[in-house]
């Protein structure tokens, strides 16, 4: 039986332990604070989930994450997905995921603007909406339970590991998120802390909302329910680089713009922040992730702000590397 240490307690290192699980692999799970540390990118009630995205490369990775989510549902008994459907906003029809989605045989459609008044949704004149209906949120707190609960593995917390070469196993995951550098230094990727804004809002939950910039047509704000204040929102990419061992509070000005962008996106609602925080992205410059296996040790980095969706699927990607 091969043994295998995961380092780092995120949800990519719980859904590393739950796929290597799967395949008989005997696992322990280092963590260096406790698992419901608010420290790293894990964190929080909700993530977007959805298929919609302009590259047909993420949108299979996503439907592959889907069927990872269900099974991991009907395995822990849990619900992990509540799907609300999502709506992406684009400067024109031509910028949004229709194409791709087209071009896998999954459905979308453009909105109506009374639709869009009926969520509560308002555009800019000229601009497109999206909607696709497996789209919604990741209750991840739930999520990162759920994987553990069903892969059993040993979990020891409070374990800072200083080098690759003090774990005793026959294969080392590192899933550190920003503090992956100090154990694969040469890696290409910035750290930046980020700041989520939570709004006041009542009734049904509000399906996810992105809204992609223009020119790289990566998404550039977001909201999606929260199941205490809800609403939960956001500005992608727009932190300062940072250090994750320091403390720093919500970055005023971002809770500024966030703010105004939900009182001109959602005009219905009282753009008064009830609640910031934040967390931190580990990116690369493409904002794709890096899944690699030097000698003993496979690589689980970095999330580049959009990877919670994908867990399951990057989970059995990085145990196929760890077990050959």
């Amino acid at each position: 039986m091969t043994r295998v240490a995961v380092v780092g307690a995120g949800v990519m290192g719980c859904a590393t332990a739950w796929a290597l699980a799967e395949r008989g692999a005997d696992v322990i799970l280092l963590e260096q604070y406790g698992l419901e540390h608010a420290r790293g990118s894990s964190r929080g009630r909700t993530r977007i989930f959805r298929l919609a995205y302009p590259e047909e490369q993420w949108v299979r990775l996503a439907e592959e994450a889907l069927d990872g989510w269900r099974e991991l549902e009907r395995r822990s008994g849990r619900q992990v997905l509540a799907m609300h459907g999502l709506i992406e906003l684009c400067a024109s029809a031509a910028v949004t995921s229709r194409d791709a989605l087209e071009a896998l045989g999954i459905e979308s459609r453009l909105l109506e603007r009374a639709e869009l008044d009926a969520y509560g949704v308002a555009l800019p004149d000229g601009w497109a909406a999206l909607w696709q209906t497996e789209g919604g949120v990741v209750l991840s707190d739930v999520a990162r339970h759920a994987f553990l609960e069903v892969a059993q593995p040993r979990v020891e917390t409070g374990r800072r590991v200083e080098s690759i070469d003090d774990v005793d196993a026959d294969v080392v995951v590192v899933t550190a998120g920003p503090w992956i550098t100090e154990l694969v230094p040469d890696l290409p990727v910035r750290v930046t802390r980020e700041t989520v804004v939570y709004f006041a809002r009542a009734g049904a939950p509000l399906p996810s909302v992105v809204e992609l910039d223009e020119a790289t047509r990566h998404h550039a704000m977001y909201a999606l329910h929260d199941p205490v204040h809800g609403l939960k929102a956001g500005a992608h990419h727009a932190g300062h680089t940072a250090e994750p061992r320091a403390e720093e509070p919500a970055d005023p000005q971002i809770v500024e713009r966030v703010a105004r962008w939900v009182g001109e996106r959602f005009p219905g609602l009282q753009p008064r922040p009830v609640a910031a925080e934040t967390c931190f992205y580990t990116t690369t410059e493409d904002e794709s992730f890096v899944l690699e296996r030097r000698g003993r040790v496979v690589i689980g980095s970095a999330c580049s702000g959009h990877g919670f969706k994908f867990a399951p699927a990057v989970g059995r990607r990085l145990a196929d590397l760890a077990l050959g």
